[in-house]
């Protein structure tokens, strides 16, 4: 179940000044220990340690290739590629173009493949109305954007904390 919180934009210079959105609580994150032990959980012959291994060597690989300029893909999770962050304003020709004065970085992209795509994930999320005060879900604001799961259903509810957003906005 996903949990939201609802925010105000409140940005007078938006066009969607005044409109509310809604935004995911995040409940926890986990790290790739967590990670780990949670798919050695799973009826897995393999250790929390050798799947954290894996892992570990794959995040590594995976590094290695994008810096090589390749994609890759793993179904059902992503594509990872690189994109390049330019500095703002651009060169104002070919020639006065400068890497170190006109490129910021580099920054991590990652496109949903197969069963994350959001087509896939809107098939199966239920959403749920949360208070960020008291942690206590509402029962008011259900909503199931498909088949995945009871409307009305009740989780435990940690104290919830919304996504990482400076600013509410158009559809995150």
């Amino acid at each position: 179940m996903v949990r939201y919180v609802l925010k105000q934009n409140k940005n007078e210079d938006s066009k969607v000044f005044g409109k509310w959105f809604a935004y995911p609580v995040i409940e926890e994150t986990l790290n790739l220990d967590n990670l780990a032990e949670h798919m050695s959980n799973h009826n897995s012959p393999y250790s929390k340690g050798v799947i954290k291994g894996l892992l570990t060597d794959m995040i590594t690989c995976i590094k290695e290739l994008l810096l090589e300029g390749k994609n890759v893909k793993i179904d059902d999770l992503a594509i990872f590629s690189l994109g390049i962050k330019n500095a703002k304003g651009g060169a104002i020709s070919e020639d006065e173009f400068n890497v170190s004065k006109n490129i910021d970085g580099v920054k991590l992209r990652a496109r949903a493949t197969g069963i994350l795509v959001a087509k896939a994930l809107n098939l199966e999320a239920t959403l749920k109305k949360a208070t960020a005060i008291t942690g206590a879900s509402t029962g008011s604001a259900t909503a199931n954007t498909g088949a995945g799961g009871e409307s009305g259903e009740e989780t435990p509810t940690p104290s919830p904390t919304p996504s990482n957003s400076d600013e509410p906005g158009e559809g995150d």
